[in-house]
């Protein structure tokens, strides 16, 4: 987005690009008037305050977009999926979970349509999974989760490099006054089993704590008969403790730590093969640990200092068949910033280093360290109290890459019961080993990088929404361009196992997204009904022959709808479906286009007491892409992999049920 107008666009443009994508909405049928934005609820403003913008403003006040994942859907979303944060994020509006592997079942965040590789995972404002890969969405439980903050478009100006498409803030659950805790135990009709337990309380006046651990399983299974596994096998363990400090002053910190152990196997099934007549077993063996803390001191006031810190170590251990590949990744971060509030006047600054470090045992050639310090700030303006205007800026130094500015410029404007908003920003994006399938086929095939510039994007969005009584309405016009994106391709050399050498290269021409998203929501007593549409047009230009076309695995349109009815003392009843239109494919020997699907479920929840049942089917319609094509190429691919990309559910139906218990008080938590 253009908020180089400050810099090196004029102003001009970015109303030109307002204007093109408000020609855009009206072209898809939608109407850019009466929208509802994923405002909070009338009752809520007071008590939700963002911290992934770092003014801590309520979030009907930011300037910046933030939307909302609130206790009460994430309520929802463990008894569907204890196990991960996937379908937590996949049923976000403007967010595209893609599966990334049809072997080892991965998948990636893809923001407005932008790559996974530009969506930065934060927890508490802490980078404590690194740049987490396609894999690392599945070893995150929602259980402790208090609410989940989603920046959408270039928010390098406020997080650095990372969060080129957009940033997501996992904010956890704050402890009450007094002990309580939960146990949940669930099985699936996919010889799944998942357990996880969580524990808050009080340990003096001034700390608290709470803990949370899991243990999750899957068998492997194939099926439709092929050898091949549908569903990858996996045993997950993990364990979060955190501390939490209220100081008299009004000074805040949490202190956090983390461990997840995971092995992970996919391919073919014992005793099968692939079409070349051996077997190929896929599997990844991973071992996280982390560490944070995040401190907040009032000064005098209107005075804030504020710290953050982590480190994150990951150790993997990759299996392509009989070739092994042992790495090991690390991020160290650190900042520091001063916040000042003054009557209409907000203003923060900071300086902050990230060191993102990796290291093959194998392929020493791929190892690198890339080290950026870098310094921010931000200006907030309460022009009117209907008129609130934010400008930010960040220059970061990358080791490798040399310097950056990333801007971002923002406006809210609230008319009476409209609310609008707009905002444009700027980012960059530091390439790594690490895309399109290397992390399925590891690096044995790739040439060292050489000569790569960095990813550079602009974004641009402009949002309308208005209450009207029970209904709410938003709709949101978004554009993206992507300068320099970086590809995989065939070198033109051959291999003895019949693949090819690849390189990575920066893809001439420009990528663009466009499109809209469009949200209606009705509430009434204890029944939410919401629909939604998203329109995507996406094109990129062909890395092996530059020609333009329609990205690959982005689909035109989407869209859902979701009916609840929820009575916290009792318990609730949903039903959901989604639909998902035809995508592009890139080298699939079966098809160019893959086929249209919907996916249904149903879920269903009784409170007995402190105990609750609950049960919930997932895709109804039993829609599987093996029931379309094969999961395996007839032949392997040039660069290693033995399967099509995974544009739809590997899984088919499931049925999910269990318990959950809860002790001690009354109440299961609250967010600050």
């Amino acid at each position: 987005m253009a908020v180089s107008s400050l810099l090196s666009l004029p102003l001009k443009r970015a109303f030109g690009l307002s204007a093109s994508l408000a020609a855009l909405a009206l072209g898809a049928g939608i109407s850019p008037l009466p929208l509802l934005a994923a405002e909070a609820h009338a009752d809520e403003p007071e008590t939700i305050i963002v911290s992934a913008t770092r003014t801590r403003r309520r979030v009907q006040d930011e300037p910046i977009r933030v939307e909302l994942i609130d206790r009460e859907e994430i309520e929802e979303k463990i008894i569907m999926s204890p196990g991960n944060i996937s379908i937590l994020l996949a049923e976000t509006g403007g967010l595209w979970v893609q599966a990334s592997s049809a072997a080892l079942g991965s998948a990636g965040i893809r923001v407005q349509g932008m790559s996974e590789r530009y969506t930065l995972l934060l927890a508490d404002g802490l980078p404590l999974y690194g740049q987490t890969g396609s894999i690392g969405l599945l070893q995150i439980p929602p259980t402790d989760l208090g609410r989940v903050e989603v920046i959408k478009g270039a928010a390098s100006s406020l997080y650095g490099a990372s969060a080129l498409g957009g940033m997501i803030n996992l904010v956890s659950r704050r402890p009450s006054d007094e002990f309580e805790g939960e146990v949940l135990a669930n099985i699936t009709s996919q010889r799944g089993q998942d357990v996880t337990g969580y524990a808050s309380g009080p340990l003096s006046e001034a700390w608290s704590y709470s803990l949370t651990g899991g243990g999750h399983w899957q068998e492997r299974r194939d099926l439709d008969g092929t050898g091949w596994a549908d569903i990858p096998a996996y045993q997950r363990y993990t364990l979060r403790p955190r501390l939490f400090w209220q100081g008299a002053s009004g000074a805040e910190a949490l202190v956090t730590f983390g461990a997840m152990t995971e092995r992970r196997r996919g391919g073919t099934m014992p005793g099968r093969t692939v079409p070349g007549g051996s077997s190929f077993v896929q599997g990844l063996d991973t071992q996280r640990f982390d560490a944070g803390l995040n401190l907040d001191v009032p000064l005098d006031d209107g005075l804030t200092l504020g710290v953050r810190a982590s480190a994150m170590e990951t150790q993997h251990t990759h299996l392509f068949g009989t070739q092994i590949e042992d790495d090991r990744h690390r991020t160290g971060f650190a900042e520091i910033s001063l916040t000042r509030s003054a009557g209409i006047h907000t203003l923060v600054g900071g300086a902050a280093v990230e060191v993102n470090d990796y290291a093959s045992d194998d392929f020493a050639a791929f190892n690198y360290r890339y080290t950026v310090p870098g310094v921010f700030a931000q200006y907030d303006l309460d022009v009117t109290p209907d008129l609130t205007l934010s400008a930010s800026v960040r220059a970061d130094h990358h080791s490798e890459y040399g310097g950056f500015v990333s801007p971002r410029i923002a406006a809210l404007y609230r008319p009476g019961a409209w609310t609008l908003r707009a905002s444009a920003a700027q980012g960059y994006f530091a390439p790594t080993p690490f895309v399109d399938a290397i992390e399925e086929t590891g690096l044995s095939r790739l040439e060292p990088l050489a000569g790569l510039q960095a990813e550079r994007a602009d974004t641009l969005s402009f949002d309308v929404g208005r209450r009207f009584g029970p209904v709410e309405a938003n709709v949101i016009l978004f554009q993206s361009r992507v300068r320099h994106e970086t590809a995989l391709v065939p070198t033109g050399v051959s291999l003895p196992d019949g693949t090819s050498q690849m390189q990575i290269i920066n893809t001439p021409g420009t990528s663009q997204t466009q499109g809209a998203e469009w949200l209606l929501r009705y509430r009434y007593d204890h029944i939410t009904v919401t629909a939604s549409y998203m329109f995507t047009d996406a094109v990129s230009s062909d890395p092996v022959t530059g020609m333009r076309r329609t990205t690959p695995l982005t689909p035109r349109h989407s869209a859902g709808f979701v009916a609840m009815w929820e009575d916290h003392d009792r318990g609730r009843v949903g039903f959901e479906a989604y639909y998902t239109g035809a995508q592009e494919l890139d080298d699939n020997p079966y098809r160019t286009r893959s086929k249209p699907f919907v996916m249904m479920g149903i879920l269903g929840e009784i409170n007995i007491g402190r105990v609750s049942l609950f049960l919930n089917a997932e895709n109804l319609l039993d829609i599987r892409q093996s029931r379309y094509d094969p999961l395996v190429r007839p032949t392997r691919a040039g660069d290693g992999r033995w399967t099509v990309d995974a544009w739809a559910p590997t899984d088919g139906f499931v049925v999910n049920g269990g318990v959950r218990i809860r002790f001690g008080g009354g109440h299961h938590g609250h967010d600050h």
